[in-house]
């Protein structure tokens, strides 16, 4: 990746994990890729932080920390 990845806000359904970045585009990755995330519950889940400028994501009460890059990275790899 090029450049810092930053993400502005982050929503689920009962599928995907969606993060809207700063310059608009929109990354969707299956929750099922993470399992803390699939086994939280919804209030859980909108507890979050961004982190690191930006470029994570943490939810303390999980004790999980997710990199924005790192969802791409896995979807590249997914995809392919």
């Amino acid at each position: 990746m090029s450049g810092l990845v930053k993400g502005k806000e982050v929503h689920f359904d009962d599928t995907y994990l969606h993060v809207k970045l700063d310059d608009g585009r929109i990354i969707s990755t299956p929750i099922d890729w993470y399992k803390p995330l699939k086994n939280a519950t919804i209030e859980e889940l909108k507890s979050y932080k961004f982190i690191c400028k930006n470029s994570g994501i943490e939810w303390e009460s999980l004790d999980y920390h997710l990199s924005i890059e790192s969802m791409l990275q896995l979807h590249e790899q997914k995809v392919a």
